[in-house]
């Protein structure tokens, strides 16, 4: 799309908002601002955004916000399709967009397209420190930190953009191609923004809808749900696999990571060479490998990435040990899938800090969990009564409830002895006390380190 002189709204003014307001700016469109949050809640951004000419305005959604002359909307991917302002774009027949979608047109770096219920922090950094081994020059963007609009213009054509994606910002896309599109995994997940898991799973797969014959869509093979994708695919399949050998794609043999490409097998690594822990980091590792060869990174490159990686931070990250007890900082796990997958990657008992938001989650998947691996759990939050009777119905006997991160890591330290861990893996959004998961992980660490 050519922006000089279009009329565009940007609704929402977090870090994507003000930077496609940039981008857009930048290219002629005369660009409004928009966001419900005070003026002070963004700093300096919105006099910066002032300055170059782009209306700012905060504290609600005037009336009128939205008119018929608008040539575009780009939202926020946090904002849902109820909210009034989207509405009233969608009943003007305005096209409605994500920064994502808005970044992908100015792209002159091929996009590797990450996504998935669980693990595409973990994923994207991997692949991103795989590729960088194998001289590739790649630049990772997107959901995991710095938005697309913030950096695309400055990614070279011979280097690679790799991109973290969410159902959010996927479901406000429509030119958007990845020449590696990736789908790790589906799980019941953001239902109170997609209504539907059929939705949920509609949103994903835009990842992969506008890819041709030469593009790659890497898929989890031991999920029915992903591999339903595949008969509707354009691009090539090239998939991984923790459960079974494939004709082609990426797998384990031997307490080996195996290539198998043209009918030919490529060792990559030993399991014994992966640094970080669990079985659902493996398949995380598995769907590096498979992009970073599909990329072109050699077998070589791709162990030197994998055995140099320590994983990333607020995902099942080692903090401290104290006292014989080990402290994990898992803040990233919000909704059960995730926090089973954390609390299942230990051996040992398992003193568990878990809750946040209430999403009407009954937890009752974490019973079995509790069952096997949890001798105390301390709970706080919005949704912390709803965890503590699922450790109840999973006979933990040791149960506490707190009111701060702070505390709830003091009650968990005296409930651990020698040889436990202790593990903050909410199975939560953080919203109901803290603005971030990023923020809740770090006060768990500074709470850690000045016990």
């Amino acid at each position: 799309m050519d922006y000089q002189g279009k009329n565009v709204l940007v609704l929402g003014l977090a870090r994507s908002g003000a930077a496609v307001a940039r981008l857009l700016n930048k290219h002629g469109a005369r660009v409004v601002a928009n966001d419900q949050k005070e003026r002070e809640s963004f700093g300096d951004v919105p006099d910066e955004l002032g300055k170059l000419g782009i209306e700012v305005i905060c504290g609600g959604h005037p009336e009128g916000i939205v008119s018929p002359n608008l040539d575009l909307l780009v939202k926020n991917p946090g904002i849902p399709y109820t909210a009034a302002p989207i509405q009233q774009a969608l009943a003007l027949g305005i096209p409605i967009v994500t920064e994502v979608e808005v970044a992908y047109q100015f792209a002159k770096a091929p996009i590797i397209g990450i996504t998935g219920s669980n693990g595409k922090t973990t994923t994207t950094t991997l692949t991103g420190e795989i590729l960088k081994a194998a001289g590739l020059n790649p630049v990772v963007a997107g959901n995991i930190g710095t938005a697309l609009s913030e950096i695309v213009e400055e990614v070279r054509a011979d280097q690679w953009l790799v991109a973290e994606l969410s159902s959010f910002q996927l479901l406000g896309t429509d030119t958007f191609r990845p020449r590696i599109g990736a789908l790790l995994n589906l799980y019941k997940a953001h239902l109170d923004y997609h209504g539907t898991m059929e939705e949920y799973i509609a949103a994903k797969s835009r990842l992969f809808r506008n890819q041709a014959e030469n593009d790659v869509a890497v898929l989890n093979a031991d999920q029915p749900a992903v591999m339903e994708l595949a008969n509707s695919l354009q691009g090539r399949i090239f998939p991984f696999s923790i459960r079974k050998r494939l004709e082609e794609g990426v797998f384990v043999k031997d307490e080996s990571i195996i290539v198998r490409s043209s009918g030919q097998d490529v060792p990559v690594c030993r399991l014994n060479d992966i640094p970080i822990k669990g079985a659902h980091n493996l398949e995380n590792v598995l769907a590096a490998t498979a992009i970073a060869y599909s990329a072109g990174a050699s077998p070589g490159s791709i162990r030197e990435g994998i055995r140099g990686f320590k994983g990333v931070e607020h995902r099942l990250e080692f903090v401290a040990e104290k006292n014989g007890v080990t402290y994990y900082n898992d803040s990233k796990a919000t909704n059960a899938e995730a926090a089973t997958r954390a609390i299942t990657s230990f051996s040992n008992p398992v003193v568990l800090i878990a809750g946040g938001l209430d999403r009407g989650t009954d937890f009752a998947e974490l019973i079995p969990v509790f069952q096997k691996h949890v001798k105390a759990i301390v709970t706080l939050g919005q949704s912390a009564d709803k965890l503590a009777a699922a450790a109840e119905k999973a006979g933990v006997l040791t149960r506490f409830k707190a009111g701060s991160i702070e505390e709830a890591v003091s009650i968990a330290a005296n409930a651990a002895e020698t040889g436990d861990s202790v593990l903050l893996s909410p199975a939560c959004a953080s919203w109901d006390m803290y603005s971030s998961f990023e923020e809740r992980g770090r006060i768990f660490k500074d709470a850690v380190h000045t016990m």
